[in-house]
């Protein structure tokens, strides 16, 4: 995997910015809006994966929770992927939700560690848990956007949210009871509500980092 540069990377921590909730949530809407049958069809398909591996966790087997592990970073990438083609006006097919498999190492890798340093920080008082959980938003965008290896990815999205930590907490909680209410309504708003909330992260991940379109392949 390439490596963002330490100019970049400097270049980008110093950068200061304001998190415009309102606008993400508004841009994410419009993004969805562009693809409402993929993103909805994905959503579904993501969910009977979920169902399926909930019936297998029934039976105590460790099966269910492996195989979540091994695809669940792949598979949320692939909202982003098409997120971020939406936002850069490219043309998508129903294939592109399935690309995040061609950055899988990376991906899972950022998913396990980030997973078991959360729960670790829970375990400690709760506090650093919830730091950590909102700190990682980007790891998963600069893996596939920048081409980061995962520890990278993981510790420059900390530095640059811890930045404005507080506020993103705030963009956080406003996601989450965007999906209760998804929930709340016999439970098909999620069908809405999740790919709505990835591209809200993708229109934040726009403003504060960029989404320079030449150099990208997604």
């Amino acid at each position: 995997m390439e490596s963002y540069g330490s100019t970049g990377l400097e270049g980008l921590l110093q950068k200061t910015y304001t998190v415009k909730i309102g606008e993400y949530v508004s841009s994410g809407w419009a993004t969805f809006q562009k693809n409402i049958g993929g993103f909805v069809g994905f959503t579904i398909l993501v969910v009977l994966i979920n169902i399926v591996i909930a019936k297998i966790n029934q039976s105590a087997s460790p099966v269910g929770s492996l195989i979540s592990l091994m695809i669940s970073g792949p598979l949320n990438a692939g909202f982003l992927i098409v997120a971020f083609k939406l936002l850069r006006n490219r043309a998508t097919t129903f294939g592109d939700f399935f690309r995040g498999f061609n950055y899988y190492l990376p991906l899972f890798l950022v998913s396990l560690v980030s997973g078991v340093l959360s729960v670790i920080g829970f375990i400690l008082l709760i506090i650093p848990g919830i730091y950590l959980s909102v700190a990682y938003t980007f790891a998963l965008p600069l893996v596939l956007e920048k081409k980061m290896n995962f520890w990278d990815a993981m510790e420059l999205s900390r530095k640059l949210i811890s930045k404005n930590w507080f506020s993103f907490f705030g963009f956080a909680i406003v996601l989450a009871l965007i999906n209760i209410v998804g929930a709340l309504l016999l439970g098909v708003g999620v069908l809405v509500t999740i790919p709505l909330s990835v591209c809200a992260i993708a229109a934040a991940y726009e403003d504060i980092v960029g989404l320079p379109s030449a150099t990208s392949d997604l």
